[in-house]
């Protein structure tokens, strides 16, 4: 690093030198110190102590260097609020920087570390740590203390058991522990009050954690494990989980409790050794994703399997049927009953909420369709896979239940005014229509957190999707987009998934890299030239850090 550097705020710059008339712009005297320095992606091996020169820095970023230690002068930088040494060759962290009263976030994975400082847990600001890719094989007790940390990675380290002091982490939401050893999980952490991510793939758990006191619990990821059993006492206290990802264990059997997860969207179950399914698994009435492939299932055809979770969940549905006929069973089509009684499931209206004319190829939807709700509540309306050209008008009589629309697979070119009416919608799914545009009254859905508008045939990323500011999850891939403001989405702060796959893309803004909260964005398929295909290939997280490297300073 250039000396002058360390020395910009001590020496008056050259042109103090001359004797010159000032203008006010130009008075170096004035000059604030300075707060951000950013020497990623270079070649240095070391850090000189002058840093201790700048002590009015709060970020200090020397990511992707070839530094083996850091100076113990950092100690002295006491307005440091973050500090980035990640993919690094440090084998070990100075015990100066416990000594950072103000450190908010501390980036130190991918680094040859095998311990931490015992005395971490000083750091008390702290509310972001990433060790992850190191080599540690144990955690320091004092991480009890980090109550303010709010993002724990562990991942890809060597530890073979967690401590339980870790339950003192009140504030803590996202706890990364993939690709470790870990056999089991201490029953105390089940008292995180604010645990809401939960990551444990690649390690070697026998059995699904207990977690009484998860009450936020929306993903738990366990996958690649050993799990052999689900216990059904175990499932009934995750009320709130939308993620469970159990995919290549050696899980047998599914418990029929499994429904209790009302909030349930995904589950990913392939690669394991189920041979039934309980059918009221059916009934889940958020599930969009299920996944069961690589599993010796007896029941189900295998092209069943590949027609998609929409068409499984219906035959697990119909089965329910089937097995138990109850008292509100609609009556069995005879020669005696009416052709518009036979074209309404009324035991789905009744018992599931769910509305469903979908795969009849109708240009439009029978009225007796809607004339069969009465007076039930319905949350969820299928009309997919028809020959729709525009919104059924009548499904605005459904506003005041209606949570979740699929208008999938069909021909409709423009959105009406009666969809905006729906303002209980979270969940709208229009992929594989005709639409160019979406209109700015959509912006009156405010609770709406997913929207599938792949497969069509969007020219412009819709401006009202910017103001919609439950959204979780925008899916646009497959059409014809040709740019995005990245400032706008910054403001969507609960944005998680961004889908714009198979676009016209011809450049990606760098300022997207500061949507920290996206955890999956998915880019292939544009036309740009940087990222390239290397950087997608890493993942969400290493195409947003480079991103953020290429944001003009």
């Amino acid at each position: 690093v250039p000396e002058h550097v360390w020395r910009i705020n001590v020496d008056p710059p050259e042109e103090a030198q001359q004797n010159l008339s000032f203008g006010a712009a130009d008075r170096w005297w004035e000059q604030t110190d300075l707060t951000k320095l950013i020497l990623a992606s270079n070649k240095l091996q070391s850090l000189s102590e002058d840093v201790q020169l700048l002590p009015a820095l709060t970020t200090l970023d020397v990511h992707d260097n070839q530094l083996t230690s850091l100076p113990s002068a950092l100690g002295q930088l006491e307005n440091l609020q973050k500090l980035d040494v990640s993919h690094n060759q440090l084998r070990s962290l100075p015990e100066e920087l416990l000594q950072l009263p103000r450190l908010r976030s501390l980036l130190v994975q991918h680094n040859q570390l095998s311990q931490l400082p015992e005395g971490l847990g000083q750091l008390l600001s702290l509310e972001e740590l990433d060790v992850s890719n190191n080599q540690l094989t144990a955690i320091p007790s004092s991480f009890a203390l980090l109550v303010n940390l709010v993002r724990l990675n562990l991942a890809c380290n060597q530890l073979k058991e967690l401590p339980a002091d870790l339950s003192a982490m009140k504030s803590l939401r996202q706890l990364d522990c993939t690709k470790n050893y870990l056999e089991t999980v201490p029953p105390k952490l089940a008292t995180m009050a604010s645990l809401e991510q939960l990551y444990l793939r690649k390690n070697k758990l026998h059995s699904l954690p207990e977690f009484p006191s998860c009450k936020l619990l929306k993903e738990l990821h366990a996958g690649e494990n050993q799990i052999e059993m689900l216990n059904a006492e175990n499932l009934k206290q995750l009320s709130s989980l939308c993620v469970l990802e159990l995919r290549d264990n050696k899980i047998k059997a599914v418990p029929e409790e499994i429904t209790v997860l009302q909030k349930l969207e995904r589950l990913d179950l392939a690669n394991n050794d189920i041979s039934r399914l309980p059918y009221t698994l059916g009934n889940l009435p958020q599930l969009k994703f299920l996944a069961l492939e690589g599993n010796p299932l007896r029941t189900i055809r295998r092209d069943l399997l590949q027609k998609g979770t929409q068409e499984l969940l219906k035959y697990l549905r119909s089965k329910i049927q089937d097995d138990a006929p109850g008292p509100n069973e609609e009556p069995p089509v005879t020669a005696m009953t009416l052709p518009s009684q036979s074209k309404v499931n009324i035991h789905a209206i009744t018992t599931l909420k769910l509305l469903e004319y979908s795969d009849k190829q109708a240009a439009e939807i029978p009225e007796v369709v809607f004339d069969a709700v009465g007076s039930n509540p319905v949350t969820t309306v299928n009309f997919s896979r028809n020959q729709l050209r525009e919104i059924p008008p009548r499904l605005v009589e459904l506003k005041d239940s209606v949570c979740d629309v699929s208008l999938g697979f069909n021909k409709i070119s423009s959105i009406s005014s009666e969809l905006c009416l729906l303002q209980k919608l979270t969940h709208l799914d229009l992929r594989n229509n005709v639409l160019t545009a979406l209109p700015e009254e959509m912006e009156a859905l405010k609770r709406l957190h997913t929207i599938n508008l792949a497969f069509n045939r969007f020219k412009v990323f819709p401006n009202v999707l910017y103001h919609l500011p439950a959204l979780e999850t925008i899916l646009l891939g497959n059409n014809q987009v040709g740019s995005i403001d990245p400032v706008q989405l910054k403001g969507l702060d609960k944005l998680g998934t961004l889908d714009l796959q198979n676009n016209d893309l011809l450049q990606v803004p760098p300022e997207l890299g500061n949507c920290e909260n996206l955890r999956s964005l998915l880019l292939e398929g544009n036309p740009f030239r940087t990222p390239r295909a290397a950087v997608l290939a890493k993942g969400t997280a290493a195409v947003l850090e480079y991103l953020r490297s290429c944001i003009p300073s």
